[in-house]
């Protein structure tokens, strides 16, 4: 789909954050407030280095409870095993019909090493080139089902075709992997990547593996750098740069009525805080900058954070949406089922299809 500008559609998703909540309820509050706004995702933090619940099981009770928009939980990739981060992310996808993410992160803290007393804490350089072999890895487990090798056949007793079971056989830096996967192949074939591209030790990995990509920009023009490099970087890589969504990560904070932007935010541009970039104003202003932004080709869209979840995502929806819907730059409905089809993506082909490892019925 097309916008008023001529560019595609402006991408936009929120970030569920609440610190210290424990209440699920709480979480499927905001995660249909953000679907009423047809967002295409809702993102949900999450760290071996605090307490709180864990993501992926607070956005698989969100599932249920909502229809159409896209869940990220963040997944870390240290200290956890591979086959098992896979799974369970399938089984997101399985449990919300293909609505399914999965932000990839890294644990960097001595702390969070000693949680799990298997190994000390190692360079972030590492730790992400770590991060690229389990998301490797979690796309081949993903097709070591093929779409149609369940059979389900009562008359005959055949559950699966095991002919379209297939070994991965990964071997990497830290662990290995045989396969196949214990789940069957997700609803999108391969749930949505998100990484965050902002540090260089991630970006290599977004250009690869990832199909969104968040940049913590406080400028047009650093964001564009930014976008700028992960489509060459996937190029070399040998992917279609047009298959990577790129979306500028902003803190929000969007107050308790109308008001101009402060100076350093709105049109000129978010501020550089220890948090990250932060936009302090209004949604009319809000709405021009990603307006602005995305007609000068800066990104595809929009991560948001609200520093008062409830009261920005509200105003977030009923102003900001709600302007940018009428300008012709957001959907006003879902076209989709997927996140993948919210993103404008293609389900992946499988790699094993038509390829035999196992042989026979069972």
């Amino acid at each position: 789909m097309t916008s008023s500008n001529g560019r595609g559609l402006v991408h936009l998703a929120a970030a569920l954050d609440q610190p210290a909540v424990f209440d699920a309820g709480s979480h499927i509050e905001l995660a249909r407030l953000a679907e009423r706004g047809g967002l295409d995702f809702v993102t949900l933090d999450d760290t071996f280095a605090r307490p709180g619940p864990d993501a992926l099981a607070v956005l698989s009770r969100v599932a249920p409870a909502t229809a159409r928009i896209g869940l990220v939980p963040t997944v870390t990739t240290t200290h956890t095993e591979p086959f098992h981060v896979q799974a369970a992310v399938a089984t997101l996808d399985w449990v919300s019909r293909g609505r399914a993410g999965w932000r990839i992160d890294v644990s960097t803290t001595e702390g969070e090493a000693r949680l799990f007393g298997r190994r000390h804490a190692v360079t972030a350089d590492e730790l992400w080139r770590e991060a690229g072999e389990v998301a490797d890895v979690a796309a081949r487990l993903w097709d070591s089902w093929e779409d149609d090798a369940e059979i389900r056949d009562l008359a005959t007793g055949r559950f699966i075709d095991r002919d379209k079971l297939h070994h991965v056989d990964f071997t990497g830096a830290g662990f290995s992997v045989k396969g196949p996967s214990i789940v069957p192949r997700p609803p999108q074939g391969h749930p949505v990547r998100v990484v965050d591209a902002t540090e260089g030790h991630s970006r290599r990995i977004a250009a690869q593996y990832a199909d969104v990509a968040l940049v913590r920009a406080a400028s047009p023009a650093r964001a564009a750098a930014v976008r700028d490099q992960l489509r060459q970087s996937a190029a070399e890589f040998g992917r279609n740069p047009d298959t990577l969504r790129v979306l500028v990560s902003l803190l929000v904070d969007l107050g308790d009525g109308e008001r101009a932007a402060e100076p350093g935010h709105g049109g000129g541009g978010p501020r550089q805080t220890v948090q990250g970039p932060l936009y302090r104003g209004g949604p009319v202003d809000l709405a021009e900058l990603i307006a602005g932004w995305h007609a000068d080709g800066v990104a595809d869209g929009f991560h948001l954070t609200p520093t008062e979840p409830r009261r920005d995502l509200e105003r977030l929806v009923n102003g900001t949406v709600a302007l940018l819907q009428h300008r012709g730059l957001f959907r006003t409905f879902y076209p989709g089922s997927t996140l993948r089809e919210h993103l404008g993506l293609a389900r992946p082909a499988n790699r094993y299809a038509g390829t035999a490892v196992t042989g026979g019925a069972s």
